[in-house]
């Protein structure tokens, strides 16, 4: 199935220091492009996958479970691993779960962490439903494009793959109970104004990992897409900021980091 126009996983090839870019659930790589790109104008190693069963068709999604897309950022961690000396793991929404578990699991391998609105449970009354209502109702309306700024689109699916949302559901209890594995540095940047991940989440994934060394920004301009919202280049910034503090022995004094 050919990918959708502006979904397409990226990469860049920069210097020592890479980054591992991981996006939402029913998302696509175009949410964290913007990051993406300007993390590479800066010299970084970038890896932005595209999940499986992601940015094509969401009847594609149906057949794919957490199990998958963890994998697939497993793979991407371990190559920029393979090649740099210090990696950090950046995640938006489910993309925060994503990178909460790559971080449990890598340990110090992991430099740090920075999670936007991340994800730690499937909320209402429909998520107690899942295991059955899933086997009769295909999909259910989509989580898409919650943004504040005005013309901007998020390419993902229309709808939710209830199958997959089940595997999520699970995914985020797995997640859960691994959050005091966490040690990493981290910074979490959430918007109290968030029509799909209440700030709730962020409250628990604070409570529960094992970091001291943490950092929480408000968001106060952006809804859930933050990164493709009006804090964006606040959501950059602060990203770059803690590169450069974690790393400053590759990380160049014009702002772009060393190596070929």
């Amino acid at each position: 199935m050919p990918v959708l126009p502006g979904a397409e996983p990226y990469r860049h090839e920069g210097g020592e220091v890479g980054v591992l870019l991981c996006h939402g659930f029913t998302g696509s790589p175009q949410s964290l492009r913007p990051w993406a790109e300007y993390l590479a104008a800066r010299g970084v190693t970038v890896s932005l996958p595209l999940l499986p069963g992601h940015g094509t068709r969401w009847e594609d999604m149906q057949l794919t479970t957490w199990q998958d897309w963890y994998a697939e950022v497993d793979r991407a961690l371990r190559e920029l691993l393979a090649r740099c000396e210090q990696v950090f793991v950046f995640g938006l929404s489910m993309g925060g779960a994503l990178t909460l578990r790559l971080a449990a699991k890598h340990g110090d391998a992991v430099r740090g962490i920075v999670l936007v609105n991340p994800g730690n449970k499937v909320h209402g009354v429909a998520a107690h439903a899942l295991p059955v209502v899933r086997h009769f109702v295909p999909s259910t309306n989509g989580i898409a494009s919650d943004i504040a700024k005005e013309g901007v689109k998020e390419i993902a699916y229309d709808k939710v793959p209830l199958h997959a949302a089940y595997s999520l559901r699970q995914f985020f209890r797995i997640v859960d109970a691994e959050l005091p594995q966490v040690t990493q540095p981290m910074v979490v940047l959430h918007s109290p104004q968030d029509h799909v991940v209440p700030p709730a989440d962020s409250a628990r994934i604070l409570s529960r990992v094992s970091s001291t060394d943490v950092k929480e920004v408000l968001l106060e301009q952006s809804y859930h897409v933050a990164t493709l919202d009006h804090d964006a280049e606040r959501i950059f910034e602060e990203s770059w900021a803690f590169i450069g503090r974690l790393a400053p022995d590759v990380v160049g004094e014009k702002g772009s980091t060393s190596g070929g």
